[in-house]
């Protein structure tokens, strides 16, 4: 019987390297491609490329091979990044199907497709579905990385925010209080990374009725985008309101009318003086006015507020019913208008709210 000779046989072994080589450069090219696509906003380019990959993965390596399933899990993000879920949904199933036969089911790829998967639910408001997947990358990535990795940091601000929406403000809390000293260690007590968290936290005291630990949650985070964005940047203007806001609810209307003045004026040199943002400024000063007492201040911005209202949605929108109510309960209160049933009805129920900008940031 014949054998192969040493020579031919590192040939032939080096040949089949060459080509394994080749073909696995041929995805990665495919792969990184797609990457820098996307970061140019070139999404349909992207998508294209992401399908390259995944054609020469399961062509050459197999359905099951983990190259497969991280252009599988690609393909996903692209899909639910772009708000197609029925297409980014199977995709996510089978990466994590590959991913945990390949390496396990306690791999910190596997928890990076569970925790796509949970955003992919959470965007469909699937909070049933989206918090086990949640809980189980936070319990992969806790046994293969330190504490303040940033997988971890990031599944526990994905999970308290999950628990925001739900209004389920107890774990939300032990959440976000475990997660921020953590990020204020990695990053600095004034990192821009720190607002959003700092903010929900704030918004969770707020909503429980404790609002001396929402106020200087609210204060730092005014700070911190003040310092990062300048203090003429919309976000900043959000931000003065939601402090304002947090003192007219409790009935501090001096602390709160400066603020809203500094927003406002911040809104209509960014976005214009008929924006909605600013008639939203505008309701809310108005009313500050109006609790005080002091009718001719509330009384012009009112009107401003209704105006902008009735032109952006229509007469019969029922923001621009709160506000025509709210300036008729001002009139009310001026002797200017004959207090009929009906009117002082409507007013009670609205009780001169307008739909609050303080929600939290996504």
């Amino acid at each position: 019987m014949k054998t192969l000779s040493t020579a031919f046989f590192l040939a032939l072994v080096l040949g089949i390297t060459q080509i394994a080589y080749a073909q696995q450069t041929k995805w990665r090219t495919f792969s990184e491609e797609a990457i820098s696509l996307y970061k140019k906003g070139e999404y349909d380019k992207a998508v294209e490329a992401v399908k390259k990959s995944l054609a020469v993965a399961e062509k050459e390596y197999g359905p099951d091979h983990p190259d497969t399933a991280t252009s599988l899990n690609n393909l996903a993000e692209l899909y639910r990044d772009h708000k197609k879920f029925a297409q980014a949904e199977p995709l996510y199933k089978r990466a994590a199907a590959i991913r945990e036969k390949h390496f396990g089911p306690n791999h910190s790829l596997v928890a990076r497709t569970l925790n796509g998967q949970a955003e992919l639910y959470r965007a469909q408001n699937r909070f049933g579905d989206a918090e086990p997947l949640y809980k189980r990358a936070l319990t992969i990535r806790e046994k293969s990385h330190r504490p303040d990795h940033p997988d971890i940091t990031q599944t526990l601000n994905n999970l308290a925010e999950l628990y925001c929406v739900q209004e389920r403000y107890a774990p939300a809390k032990a959440l976000y209080e475990r997660l921020l000293p953590i990020r204020e260690k990695a990053l600095g007590s004034d990192h821009p990374g720190l607002a959003a968290g700092l903010h929900n936290l704030a918004l969770i005291h707020q909503n429980e009725g404790r609002y001396a630990q929402a106020e200087p949650l609210y204060k730092r985070v005014l700070a911190i985008r003040e310092k990062a964005l300048g203090r003429n940047h919309p976000d900043v203007a959000q931000d003065l309101s939601i402090l304002a806001e947090l003192y007219r609810t409790q009935g501090r209307y001096a602390l709160a009318q400066p603020l809203y003045e500094r927003s406002l004026a911040i809104l209509e040199k960014v976005a214009g003086k008929y924006h909605l943002d600013v008639a939203t400024i505008l309701n809310n000063l108005a009313f500050i006015h109006h609790k005080q007492g002091q009718y001719a201040q509330a009384e012009p911005l009112y009107k401003r507020a209704l105006a902008i209202c009735e032109k952006s949605l229509g007469t019969g929108h029922p923001t621009a019913r709160i506000t025509r109510d709210n300036l008729a309960g001002l009139r009310i209160a001026m002797d200017r208008l004959p207090p009929d049933d009906e009117t002082e009805q409507r007013v009670a129920q609205s009780r001169f709210q307008w739909f609050s900008n303080i929600m939290g940031r996504p």
